[in-house]
């Protein structure tokens, strides 16, 4: 279980400075990451590991991670964004 504390740090690490980045995963914190499974809690920190350069390309669809997980969190986080 998340307390307070982690969520502030999530957020903080959120924070990308990639005008991009920063409105898909800051947002996503607030309001999405306490109903996340733990499991899927863990690959959202996961995701935020990972580099600016490569979230963008992910986050713009230019590409897929490699790493199903990855894609699986990138995918989830879009789909809370786009229209179906």
């Amino acid at each position: 279980m998340y307390s307070d504390e982690d969520i502030r740090r999530l957020k903080w690490q959120s924070r990308r400075g990639m005008l991009e980045l920063d409105v898909l995963l800051v947002p996503f914190v607030d309001e999405a990451f306490r109903q996340l499974s733990l499991e899927d809690q863990l690959r959202f920190e996961k995701l935020l590991a990972c580099e600016d350069q490569d979230l963008f390309v992910w986050f713009m669809q230019r590409e897929v991670a490699s790493d199903p997980e990855i894609a699986r969190m990138v995918k989830m986080i879009l789909d809370r964004v786009q229209p179906a």
